[in-house]
C-alpha cells in the first residue's frame, strides 16, 4: 500500500443527474460508470477508463449548488492538513467523514475560494491513468496567481517553478520534482476562483463536436502552446465545465 500526497488522485462531478453525465461523457471521453455500492443503501457512479476508476458523480449535498468538477489531493492526514488550511487562511466546507473501504476526506477552499477535498484512501493511492481519456492536468484559475502560490506551499508544503506567458506568469505546484498542478490569474471570465480538470483526448476537434453532438458547448477558444498541447474547455449538458487537451509530442 503506497501513497503519493500532494498528487490530486481523484475527481468528482457534483452532479443532481447521474444518468445525463453518464451519457455525455461516456460519448465524450468513452467512459464508462459502474454503480458502486455506499453505507446506507447509495450508489456511487464509478467512472471507469477501462478497468482503471478514474473519477466519480455525486449529488450536491444541499440545493442550489451548480453543477462543477472538483479535485480530491492526496494528504497523509486530513484533520492535520485541515489545520494547515485554516492557518494559511482557507475554510473548512464541513467536518472530516469516513467512508469504510474508501478513506477519510474533508471538502475545504483555500483562500480565495476555490474548492477542493483533502483525502487519505484507505488502501493507498491508485496510480495515476494515462493516455486518451485520462485526466492530464490540474490548474487553479485564481484571483491573484502569486498569493495563490503561497496559499498551496504554506497549507500542501507544495514548492513552484515559473513559466512566463504571453498572458502573465504561469506557476508550477511541485512536490520534490513531480510536478502537482497549475496556477494562473484567470482570465476576466466573472467565474471565481476555481481549480480545472483536463482530460486527454487524441483530436481536439473531433472532440468538441462529439461535445456539441451530445448537448454540450464551446467555451472560448481553442489554444495551442508550445511543449504543452492544443487544448479547449467544454460545457456539458447539466453546465460543469472541463478542459481537454491533445498533449504535445515529447
Amino acid at each position: 500500500m503506497s501513497y503519493d500526497h500532494g498528487r490530486f488522485v481523484w475527481f468528482e462531478l457534483i452532479t443532481a443527474d447521474a444518468d445525463k453525465a453518464n451519457a455525455f461523457y461516456g460519448e465524450l471521453f468513452g467512459w464508462k460508470t459502474e454503480a458502486m455500492e455506499m453505507p446506507g443503501g447509495m450508489k456511487y457512479p464509478l467512472v471507469k477508463l477501462g478497468d482503471n476508476p478514474i473519477a466519480g458523480f455525486a449529488p450536491p449535498p444541499k440545493a442550489g449548488i451548480p453543477p462543477h468538477w472538483v479535485s480530491y489531493v492526496s494528504v497523509a492526514d486530513v484533520d492535520a492538513a485541515a489545520k494547515k488550511v485554516l492557518a494559511a487562511g482557507g475554510k473548512t466546507l464541513m467536518e472530516a467523514f469516513d467512508v469504510p473501504g474508501v478513506g477519510r476526506m474533508q471538502p475545504v477552499t483555500d483562500a480565495e475560494g476555490a474548492a477542493l477535498f483533502l483525502f487519505k484512501a484507505a488502501e493507498g493511492d491508485r496510480p495515476a491513468a494515462e493516455g486518451v481519456g485520462a485526466f492530464h492536468w490540474n490548474e487553479l484559475w485564481a484571483a491573484d496567481a502569486k498569493a495563490a502560490v503561497a496559499f498551496y506551499e504554506k497549507a500542501f508544503g507544495y514548492t513552484h517553478d515559473e513559466m512566463k506567458m504571453p498572458n502573465g506568469t504561469y506557476y508550477l505546484l511541485k512536490s520534490g520534482d513531480q510536478m502537482r498542478g497549475g496556477v494562473m490569474t484567470a482570465p476576466p471570465t466573472g467565474a471565481p476562483p476555481h481549480w480545472t480538470q483536463y482530460v486527454t483526448v487524441d483530436d481536439v476537434d473531433a472532440a468538441l463536436a462529439r461535445a456539441k453532438r451530445g448537448g454540450g458547448k464551446q467555451v472560448g477558444d481553442v489554444m495551442e502552446v508550445e511543449g504543452v498541447g492544443r487544448f479547449g474547455f467544454v460545457q456539458d449538458t447539466l453546465g460543469a465545465v472541463i478542459g481537454i487537451i491533445k498533449p504535445a509530442a515529447r
